[in-house]
Order: structure tokens, then C-alpha cells, then sequence
């Protein structure tokens, strides 16, 4: 076997979209109680443009890349507001008190 040939040591990223038939929840409403989906095996997620299911095990895999991926974008957006709180209300203008001044509630 030649160097760069057959599987790589890297898991690749499969792209992901909610199920079309349970939207996403992984329930289907029955007649009496909330069924499992059969259409993509409970998970909500099924692999975008083929709709094919993913297994168990490869599914965790790939919903851990999300995770890890949201996670990370949650951090980069809380590392951008450097002011939180009360504190970046009173610092931003707001334009609602009197005359277009900054109202700050008090």
C-alpha cells in the first residue's frame, strides 16, 4: 500500500440537517404517545442532501463535532463582548431618554 492510500487517521466531518419527518425532536406524535422515529433511528439528524442514517456509534461521533463546534462559537461570541451586564447598557446610548439622551432607567 503506497503512502497516502486507504483510510486516513483523521474522522472525517459529516454534514448534518435535522430529520424532515420528526423536525429535528427524534419523537413522532402517535395515536395515544410519542413514537421514536424510525426515519432516522431517534437521533433528529440525518446526513445532508442523501438522508441517509448514520449508526449509533458514528453518530455520536458526529453530534460530538457539533457540540464542539457550538461550544466554540458560543466562546468567541462571549470573548467579543468584553462588558456584560448592566454596565454595557449604561456605557451604549440608547437615544430613549429625553431629547434623544441615553435613558438609563433611574
Amino acid at each position: 500500500m503506497q503512502k497516502g492510500q486507504g483510510r486516513g487517521f483523521k474522522r472525517v466531518r459529516i454534514e448534518l440537517e435535522p430529520c424532515s419527518i420528526c423536525e429535528g425532536n427524534a419523537l413522532v406524535n402517535g395515536l395515544f404517545y410519542e413514537l421514536v422515529c424510525v426515519d432516522c433511528n431517534g437521533s433528529g439528524w440525518v446526513v445532508r442532501g442523501s438522508k441517509l442514517v448514520l449508526s449509533s456509534d458514528e453518530m455520536v461521533i458526529q453530534l460530538s463535532f457539533k457540540l464542539q463546534h457550538a461550544q466554540r462559537e458560543i466562546l468567541a461570541l462571549k470573548s467579543t463582548n468584553h462588558m456584560g451586564g448592566l454596565q454595557s447598557q449604561n456605557n451604549n446610548a440608547n437615544r430613549l431618554g429625553a431629547g434623544g439622551t441615553n435613558y438609563t432607567g433611574d
